[in-house]
C-alpha cells in the first residue's frame, strides 16, 4: 500500500506550511517597519528578529522530528497491514506515539489470537463435516440393513443384530440351528367351503399373529409356503438357546391359535388347529437362489427332519426332535412319542410330544402365586 505523506492532508505537509507562514511573518513586519515607518534597525531590533527566527526554526525542527516519528509509525503499521512484516512495532518516539504503537501491538496480538482460534474452529468444522458425512453414510447403510433385516426378524432384534456384527446371520455358513414348521391341519378341506377372499383374510390374520410370536422370541422368519410357516432359531442374538426359544414359540403359537379359534367360533367362522414340528441340528445357512431372486434359508437333514415332524403332528400337537429334547427337557414337560422314518435317512428319528397345556398350567400357577 502506497503512503500519502506528501498531500495537503498529511501532518508533514501541514508543518511545512505552518513553518513558511511563521517564517514570513517577521520578515514582512521588518519590511513594513523599515519601508513605511522609516524606522532604523538597531542592534536590539536585529537581535529580536534573530531570536524570533531561531525560535521558529527550533519549533519547526521539533515539529518535523515529531512528524517524522509519526510517519515512521504510519509506515510500520502499513507494512503490517500489507503483510510485509508481522513483528510488533518498535519505535523510539514521544510517549503518545509509543502508547499508540503499544496499543496497536496489543490489538495485533489479539487479532492473531482470534485468527488462530478461527483456524482451529475451521479445522474442527472440517472434522465435524467429515464426521457428519461418515455418520450419514453409516446411517444410510444401517437403514438399508434395517430394511433387509425387517423381512426376516422383528424390530426388537434389529438393533441388536446391527450392533452385533460378529453374530450377523446373513453370511453363508454351516452352524447349529433349530427349525420350526407350523401348518394348518385340514386346510384344503376348510378352504373349499370358503370364498377366496375369506381364505386370504384368514391366512393373513393367522400369519400376522404367528410372525409376531416368532419375532418376539428371537426367531428368524424363513418363508411362508401355502398355509405353512417356517422359522429358524439360534441365528439372532438371544439370552436363551435356540431350542428353548423355538419350543417357547410353539407353545405361544398353540395358545394364540386356541384363542383365535374361540373368536372365530363366536363369529361362526371356520376353525382349525395347527401342527408344529421342531428339530435342532447342523444346517447350511445362506442366500440361495438365482440372479433374479434370492432367499435367505437353511438347508440340510435337520430341516427335513423338522418338516417330517410337523407332518406327523396333529392339530394342537408340538413334536420335537431328540436334540431339541435334550437341550430343553429341564424347561418343558414332554412325552416320548415314537420313532418315525424320514426319507433318505437309514435310521428312524426319535421324537417327543411337548405337553404344552401342562406347561401353560404351571406358568399360570406360578404367576398366581407371585413367583
Amino acid at each position: 500500500m502506497k503512503l500519502k505523506h506528501e498531500n495537503s492532508n498529511s501532518f508533514v505537509q501541514k508543518t511545512r506550511i505552518v513553518f513558511v507562514l511563521l517564517a514570513l511573518l517577521p520578515f514582512l513586519i521588518v519590511l513594513y517597519v523599515c519601508v513605511y515607518e522609516h524606522i532604523v534597525l538597531t542592534e536590539e531590533i536585529t537581535l529580536f528578529f534573530a531570536l524570533a527566527l531561531f525560535s521558529i526554526l527550533t519549533g519547526f525542527s521539533l515539529l518535523r522530528m515529531f512528524a517524522d516519528k509519526l510517519a515512521d509509525l504510519s509506515r510500520e503499521i502499513n507494512n503490517i497491514v500489507s503483510g510485509e512484516k508481522s513483528d510488533p512495532i518498535q519505535i523510539e518516539a514521544d510517549q503518545e506515539l509509543n502508547n499508540i504503537a503499544a496499543n496497536f501491538n496489543s490489538i495485533q496480538k489479539k487479532l492473531k489470537e482470534v485468527n488462530n482460534n478461527l483456524k482451529k474452529q475451521s479445522v474442527q468444522l472440517m472434522t465435524y463435516s467429515r464426521d457428519l458425512s461418515l455418520a450419514y453414510e453409516k446411517a444410510k447403510e444401517e437403514e438399508k440393513l434395517r430394511r433387509t433385516l425387517s423381512k426376516y426378524v422383528g424390530e426388537n432384534l434389529i438393533e441388536r443384530l446391527i450392533n452385533s456384527k460378529d453374530e450377523m446371520f446373513l453370511e453363508n455358513e454351516r452352524r447349529e440351528v433349530t427349525i420350526l414348521f407350523a401348518d394348518i391341519r385340514s386346510f384344503s378341506i376348510i378352504s373349499k367351503n370358503m370364498e377366496a377372499e375369506e381364505v386370504v383374510l384368514m391366512l393373513n390374520e393367522f400369519f400376522s399373529i404367528m410372525t409376531d410370536i416368532v419375532f418376539r422370541n428371537n426367531g428368524v422368519l424363513d418363508k411362508f409356503v401355502g398355509d405353512q410357516i417356517m422359522a429358524v432359531f439360534g441365528l439372532a442374538p438371544s439370552e436363551n438357546s435356540g431350542p428353548y426359544d423355538a419350543v417357547k414359540t410353539s407353545i405361544e403359537m398353540q395358545d394364540a391359535t386356541e384363542e383365535l379359534m374361540k373368536v372365530r367360533s363366536k363369529k361362526r367362522k371356520e376353525t382349525f388347529g395347527i401342527g408344529i414340528g421342531i428339530n435342532t441340528g447342523n444346517a447350511i445357512v445362506g442366500n440361495v437362489g438365482s440372479e433374479n431372486r434370492i432367499d435367505f434359508t437353511v438347508i440340510g437333514d435337520s430341516v427335513n427332519i423338522a418338516a417330517r415332524l410337523e407332518q406327523v403332528a396333529k392339530g394342537g400337537e408340538i413334536i420335537i426332535g431328540e436334540e431339541t429334547y435334550h437341550q430343553t427337557q429341564s424347561h418343558f414337560h414332554t412325552q416320548k412319542k415314537k420313532e418315525i422314518s424320514v426319507k433318505n435317512m437309514a435310521e428312524p428319528v426319535v421324537c417327543y410330544n411337548v405337553l404344552w397345556k401342562d406347561h401353560r398350567y404351571r406358568e399360570n400357577l406360578l404367576r398366581n402365586q407371585g413367583l
